[in-house]
């Protein structure tokens, strides 16, 4: 999953395969995650539970929709006992189905050991100090 604030995406891969679903919406609006998974074939083609690993991207477009993926998928990582990855993205310059890729590349690299990915430790974190912004403002 990747978010940039007034975009999201969402991949998913199997085999060599991925499936992606990205929206436009408005900043301060947060995406409806079933839309989303419906879209790359929730229920159609997988469920949750099979999935290996869960990934989001870290980057710095928006703290808020970093946070909230983040957020979203540690609830799913953590019901389902499975691993998820932070893929370092400062720029934001990949797409979900980059983070997909490099996700299956490093978690392999690891021989797909889950304890290296536990959900409580996969935070977004920021190098460049950040600027809050007023709401009434």
């Amino acid at each position: 999953m990747k978010s940039s604030g007034d975009s999201t995406s969402v991949s998913f891969m199997s085999g060599d395969e991925i499936n992606t679903f990205e929206q436009t919406h408005n900043r301060k609006d947060r995406p409806n995650w079933e839309i989303f998974l419906n879209n790359v074939g929730y229920k159609k083609f997988f469920v949750l539970e099979e999935i290996d690993l869960f990934a989001f991207s870290n980057n710095q477009k928006s703290f808020t929709a970093t946070r909230s993926i983040a957020t979203y998928l540690k609830g799913i990582s953590t019901a389902l006992i499975k691993p998820l990855m932070v893929i370092d993205d400062p720029d934001s310059e990949l797409g979900s189905e980059d983070i997909a890729k490099l996700a299956k590349f490093e978690f392999q690299k690891c021989n797909c050991d889950a304890s290296q990915f536990k959900p409580e430790d996969a935070n977004p974190s920021y190098p460049q100090p950040i600027n809050y912004k007023k709401t009434n403002e």
